[in-house]
């Protein structure tokens, strides 16, 4: 792969992360509410998510999404109504004011939840979908070694997943720490509800 053509999809990553999109909201809501081994877990199930689509971009299932419109349509309101679950039952949480109300709250089970909740979240976003589908392709070369091409475009893209949500982890967990009334915490609970439920809505107007 040529440099140029790296360099060009790096620049593709970081502004298809940077863009306040259903991973970056939920990530920021669940460091807000969780903690950041919350949304560190679940940075990681969104790069495993990221890779399972870059696996069926190739695998051949990308080309039925791009000629379905019902397919994809399918796949981007299942993200959008499941995102739209998540920040329900974090609102709810948050009024009963007790953890055993949402599961997605319990600390028992807050790091495997996070990791499955960004896996999921990153599989059914449609801004992925698109990117993974229509543009990747873009930055294959045929004549040269498509494992060794994929491999790096794997951890590239994986890197920057990291280190950018990472950031936005960390900030929103700055934040939270400043916070320390029990209705302070509340009402952030109330916007990591809100937070999801907006990352429901970017995704319901992805075309």
């Amino acid at each position: 792969m040529a440099l140029d053509t790296w360099l060009a999809y790096t620049i593709a990553c970081i502004v298809l992360t940077l863009i306040p999109g259903p991973s970056v909201l939920l990530v920021i809501s669940l460091s807000l509410t969780r903690g950041r081994l919350a949304a560190l877990m679940c940075i990681l199930g969104d790069v495993i998510g990221s890779i399972i689509l870059m696996g069926l971009s190739f695998a051949g299932v990308g080309a039925i999404l791009a000629t379905s419109a019902f397919v994809f349509q399918s796949v981007k309101w299942a993200g959008v109504l499941y995102l739209a679950y998540l920040g329900y039952k974090q609102i709810r949480s948050a009024r009963l004011n007790t953890a055993e109300a949402a599961p997605l709250t319990h600390e028992g089970h807050g790091g495997w939840n996070s990791f499955w909740v960004g896996t999921v979240t990153a599989i059914l976003n449609p801004k992925a979908i698109v990117f993974y589908i229509a543009f990747l392709a873009q930055f294959i070369d045929p004549n040269t070694n498509l494992s060794v091409q994929l491999g790096l475009l794997t951890l590239t893209s994986s890197l920057v997943v990291i280190i950018l949500l990472g950031g936005y982890a960390f900030i929103a967990d700055k934040a939270r720490a400043a916070l320390k009334s029990s209705e302070a915490l509340k009402r952030v609970e109330y916007a990591g509800g809100g937070l999801m439920i907006g990352g429901s809505v970017l995704m319901a107007t992805t075309r």
